[in-house]
């Protein structure tokens, strides 16, 4: 069941997505409150990533309804989804590979003042100083895994109220993986939200403050990540249920 208490930042209710006449998402209901993080699980295929994509305006709705920080998301365009404060960082290190590390940071503030959008890429540098010194570079010439902290830094260019991560570990070391989602611990803490989708799902609940579990499409587990036997509970939720009857926890 949906909140309404006035401090929930996204809630979606019954929301139905897909491509063309393929259905992917059927009715979901979800909840972000301010200052979370919010772990979305699921085996391939389940529709986390139709979801994100669904809610930051890259794919139509055929059903549902969405609001985020008071304002209905149906029918804004990415632009506006990200100008309201929810941003969505896609799967696989989209950067421009040909331009630099400032000059990336710099595009995804385009709209802002000169001495603002400056402030704010050097705020997204400190955060990751693996390319902080690589600020001159091509992105191209970055690891994987340094394009994947670019991606996220330049999500944070935005000041996002919410941050929406899609598998941040994807091709990434270990090492690499612990700093990415460090610094989505370092944005709890200063207020910012975070809805992620994550594999490394021993990793996502000891990061979340909660989880939900998607399988074919709808919600099937929601859970306090403090709660007893989650891990088992998770792989039960994807594999031992019939998802008509969603599970709530």
């Amino acid at each position: 069941m949906l909140t309404s208490v006035p401090d929930v930042l996204l809630s979606v209710r019954a929301l139905a997505a897909g491509y063309g006449k393929i259905g992917v998402l059927h009715g979901i209901d979800l909840v972000v409150n301010p200052g979370e993080v919010v772990a979305l699980l699921g085996p391939n295929g389940a529709g986390k990533t139709t979801l994100l994509r669904a809610l930051s305006g890259l794919l139509p709705w055929s059903g549902g309804a969405a609001r985020f920080d008071g304002r209905d998301l149906r029918g804004l365009s990415p632009r506006e989804t990200a100008r309201a404060g929810l941003v969505h960082v896609i799967e696989g290190h989209r950067v421009f590979t040909q331009l630099s590390v400032t000059d990336n940071l710099l595009l995804a503030g385009y709209d802002l003042a000169g001495s603002e959008r400056t402030r704010r890429v050097d705020e997204a540098l400190s955060l990751f100083p693996e390319i902080a010194e690589k600020r001159r570079d091509r992105a191209g010439a970055l690891s994987g895994g340094q394009q994947q902290m670019l991606a996220v830094a330049q999500g944070l260019v935005r000041r996002p109220k919410l941050l929406m991560l899609d598998e941040p570990s994807a091709g990434l070391s270990p090492v690499l993986v612990d700093r990415v989602l460090a610094v989505a611990a370092r944005l709890r803490e200063d207020g910012i939200a975070v809805l992620l989708v994550e594999q490394l799902i021993d990793k996502a609940l000891a990061l979340a403050d909660r989880v939900y579990a998607l399988a074919r499409g709808q919600i099937v587990l929601e859970a306090a990540t403090t709660e007893p036997d989650l891990p088992s509970r998770l792989e039960h939720a994807y594999f031992g249920q019939d998802v008509s009857l969603p599970l709530r926890y």
